[in-house]
């Protein structure tokens, strides 16, 4: 089930989730060592970037033990290992820098793909819903709380994490909460050309429950994605319960929750535009 538009109208243009994109395309195509092949390069580059558990809890970069133990001997939980005195593999990598970086980043093509497709079809309305700059926060600190929970599980970890999808998995989270109605055009892959209407409670709802499902040998980070989107649930929810929370994101002037409710469908839009004027994407 592979969604492929939302039918869900903006007031403006989603500058920040376009910037995003273009990042991530232009880091992968453009900084990424080797876009089509794995190689030698690829995972030194990996290494001095993205965000690994085990560097994360120590507070330091990986030793050259550790590197071995993880790449010689196929230890993926090799932190702490090796000797004492065995010097940093990369002493001039940012730990705290590598959190933000390895958003960016991405193992593939089809990875980057199927990211920038969720951040598209779901992203836009969140902007439009939180304003630019503190959707980009939100984007932010949704990504280093999925980096968290992935850390949190997997504490002696010392394989690297790249990509944008927990904190994409934070803005879809908010959705779930904010636009739980709204028509999401969906393919059904198995049943080759069909495509049908789904509300996006249940496109995302079921995202959600197959991250549990995911073989532990796939080489994906399900609980960052678990992590992101229990963020955008929960910060979600807060907005949509407090009229202090609306207040303190849209200010004294934010609408208020309509007499019918929070429009879960989207429709005509809701935020502090007072206007059922809507600009489709």
């Amino acid at each position: 089930m592979i969604p492929l538009k939302d039918e869900n109208p903006t007031h403006r243009r989603p500058a920040v989730t376009l910037a995003i994109i273009m990042a991530c395309v232009v880091v992968y195509f453009f900084w990424q060592p080797s876009p089509f092949q794995e190689t030698v390069d690829d995972l030194d580059f990996a290494l001095r970037r993205a965000a690994i558990p085990c560097e994360i809890a120590q507070g330091e970069p990986l030793t050259v033990d550790e590197l071995r133990a993880t790449y010689r001997l196929g230890r993926d939980d090799a932190c702490d290992i090796g000797s004492e005195e065995s010097p940093q593999a990369f002493p001039a990598k940012s730990v705290l820098a590598s959190v933000f970086v390895s958003m960016f980043l991405h193992g593939s093509v089809s990875h980057l793909g199927g990211n920038l497709l969720f951040l598209w079809i779901f992203g836009n309305n969140i902007e439009d819903h939180l304003g630019h700059v503190r959707y980009l926060l939100f984007y932010l600190v949704g990504g280093v709380a999925a980096t968290a929970t992935y850390v949190a599980l997997n504490l002696d970890s010392t394989i690297g994490m790249v990509g944008a999808s927990g904190a994409i998995a934070a803005v879809m989270g908010a959705y779930f909460v904010w636009f739980p109605d709204a028509p999401v055009r969906t393919w059904i892959s198995f049943l080759l050309f069909v495509f049908v209407r789904i509300r996006a409670k249940w496109v995302l709802g079921f995202w959600f429950i197959l991250q549990f499902f995911t073989a532990p040998d796939s080489g994906v980070a399900w609980a960052a994605h678990v992590g992101g989107f229990v963020f955008g649930v929960l910060i979600g929810l807060v907005v949509r319960a407090s009229r202090t929370a609306r207040r303190a994101i849209w200010g004294s002037t934010a609408q208020q929750v309509p007499p019918g409710g929070w429009d879960p469908t989207g429709g005509v839009g809701y935020g502090h535009y007072g206007s059922y004027s809507t600009r489709s994407r």
